[in-house]
């Protein structure tokens, strides 16, 4: 049987985005494009560990093709250094898990991250120090925020909080809930923000990241917590994509019922073979081994491609905005 989200909690998230006036507003950062009208970036997930698992390939791999796509930057879907996070800002993981693999000049772009749970599980606020910026310029991470491209924004959403087991059930892991707890009144705020960014959102394309997958045929499956109170603020403002990783694979999954599409790149280090669930929407493309995914948008079009460990092309496929046509290319 499912879990469920609280009645309490999901009847305060429902009156909340209904009625309450908005609390505060996302950050907002805008970083344009280098080619007016033309985006290009790396999307990568779930990689910290210190170069093991493919990771250091798959770093290899990125540095190729952001070099031949001539990336503006790169976002990372979480889980950005395991097993349990960083113990400080002077923690020598941050180097060994991403200054020191990721040293192509082609990936020296900022790189955008949010949080993943595993990143929950050690010092949040370290993690978050723009200290490391001055270790590393590219480390933007926050929990949840706009980031503008011109005619794309990225809504940035902290996903680990929705998940109820790490509240009710962590077992032997601790997770950093500073600044977070209670949940119902960080959930309630934060998909009020979402929603009121939404709606004033003007860009051609939106795209939502998280960490937790909503759709997904892996090991984790699909997040219950996410398809009921993140899901309908999604369906309801339109959003193109959520692009999550949590399941250490690449996949894509389309919506039965909306224009949504679902995208895992979680395939940064450690991934899970011959794990295959069975999924209510429509399975598109779904590998199990490490790798990680480009982006190229247009006002027209955007394309997606996944790439494995070794720069293989796996698949892309691409979507026209004037027609919500989808096209694979293979």
């Amino acid at each position: 049987m499912p879990k469920m989200v609280p009645l309490i909690g999901f009847l305060l998230v429902l009156i909340t985005l209904q009625s309450t006036p908005l609390i505060a507003e996302l950050t907002k950062i805008q970083h344009l494009p280098k080619k007016e009208g033309n985006l290009a970036i790396l999307v990568i997930g779930d990689f910290g560990r210190k170069g093991t698992y493919n990771q250091s390939k798959v770093a290899t791999q990125m540095g190729v093709v952001g070099e031949k796509l001539n990336i503006d930057y790169v976002i990372s879907t979480g889980d950005n250094f395991y097993e349990d996070g960083l113990t400080g800002v002077d923690d020598p993981a941050f180097y060994e898990s991403f200054s020191g693999i990721y040293t192509a000049d082609s990936i020296k772009t900022p790189w955008y991250l949010i949080l993943g749970n595993h990143d929950y599980r050690g010092d949040v606020l370290a993690q978050l120090n723009p200290v490391l910026r001055e270790k590393d310029n590219r480390f933007i991470c926050m929990r949840s925020f706009i980031l503008n491209s011109g005619i794309v924004d990225f809504f940035m959403v902290d996903t680990p909080p929705f998940e109820l087991d790490y509240w009710t059930n962590p077992g032997s892991s601790h997770y950093d809930w500073r600044d977070v707890a209670p949940r119902d009144t960080y959930l309630s705020n934060l998909l009020q923000e979402l929603d009121e960014a939404l709606k004033k959102s003007t860009a051609t394309w939106k795209f939502v990241v998280g960490h937790h997958t909503m759709r997904s045929v892996s090991d984790h499956g699909d997040t219950p917590e996410l398809l009921q109170l993140l899901l309908p603020v999604l369906k309801v403002n339109q959003v193109d994509a959520y692009i999550n990783g949590h399941d250490h694979c690449l996949q894509h999954i389309s919506s039965n019922d909306s224009k949504l599409h679902y995208i895992t790149s979680g395939g940064g280090s450690k991934a899970w073979r011959n794990v295959l669930k069975k999924n209510e929407d429509t399975v598109r493309f779904f590998y199990d081994g490490q790798g990680f995914m480009s982006l190229e948008v247009s006002e027209t079009k955007a394309k997606f491609v996944f790439y494995d460990a070794f720069g293989n092309v796996l698949y892309k496929w691409s979507t026209d905005k004037a027609t919500d046509q989808l096209c694979p290319s293979f």
